[in-house]
């Protein structure tokens, strides 16, 4: 069977999208889901034979302190996930790939949130992402570990995970997978997931009334006193705030570097380290 990726559906001017269009679409995803439960048992077979025989074939890792990521858990394996500290678990299964129903979690005390969504080419929508983001990050604030899963870990899973990284760990969707990446090596995202994760990444946020790059200049009469030229007076009474957007770096961060550059020479740049840990409640 060869699936190939689905690209995304295309309006005219007026926002009418086309009947055949969507005939299409539909037929493309109820091929590849009929793919998708076709290749489930056999390939979930085939994980957990790898899992018995190669040590480094582990069936989660842990990405974070309170983040793990891995493959779809077996009911044996809940009790394991409470004694971990798992206080919440994502599902990205779809119903016919899921093993353990929500009450056997509920009965360890382990909130669950299921975002189904259809394997091989597509990624959770930019809601369902914030909503996965929020509950790991509640959870994390608590000194709870969230568990976040689809059939393999890989490619579903991945994409909460590296969107979470972006918002909370404050890193790049490509310096993200890289890291998660060193966690967990067989991780492997679909064009849409990988599209789905920059896209996150490049939000516009929403309007504020404060500086958009946190800095602010205050300028006063007396900082003009010393310099020869017309102004009004009563306006240099007032305070004023100059506000410019900073693409790159806060001017903080710009006056670091280039202090930091009279005394040595190179290139000022993050440090690369731990993840900073999460606050506990």
């Amino acid at each position: 069977m060869r699936i190939e990726e689905l690209d995304d559906v295309d309006g005219d001017g007026n926002g009418v999208v086309h009947s055949k269009q969507i005939v299409s679409v539909d037929a493309k995803r109820a091929l590849v889901g009929a793919g998708a439960r076709i290749l489930f048992y056999p390939t979930l077979l085939y994980n957990v034979f790898r899992n018995k025989i190669q040590a480094e074939f582990r069936w989660w890792d842990q990405v974070d302190q309170f983040l793990l990521l891995g493959a779809v858990p077996f009911p044996k394996d809940v009790p394991r996930l409470k004694q971990l500290g798992v206080g919440g678990v994502i599902t990205l299964n779809e119903p016919y790939e899921t093993l353990v129903p929500t009450s056997l979690y509920h009965d360890h005390g382990i909130e669950h949130l299921v975002i189904p969504t259809r394997d091989y080419l597509f990624a959770p929508s930019f809601v369902d992402i914030n909503r996965a983001v929020d509950f790991i990050h509640k959870n994390a604030c608590c000194g709870r570990t969230t568990y976040v899963h689809c059939k393999a870990g890989r490619g579903r899973s991945t994409t909460i995970v590296l969107c979470y990284l972006v918002e909370y760990k404050h890193m790049t969707p490509a310096t993200a997978l890289e890291y998660v990446r060193s966690r967990r090596p067989r991780v492997l995202l679909a064009p849409s997931q990988w599209k789905a994760v920059q896209k996150y990444s490049s939000r516009q946020p929403a309007n504020t009334a404060h500086s958009p790059s946190g800095d602010a200049v205050l300028i006063t009469k007396a900082d003009l006193e010393g310099y020869h030229g017309n102004y009004d007076n009563n306006a240099c009474k007032e305070l004023a705030i100059v506000t410019r957007r900073v693409m790159a770096r806060p001017m903080m961060a710009r006056l670091s570097c280039l202090f930091a550059s009279l005394k040595v020479s190179g290139v000022c740049g993050p440090v690369t380290g731990r993840l900073p840990e999460a606050r506990a409640c």
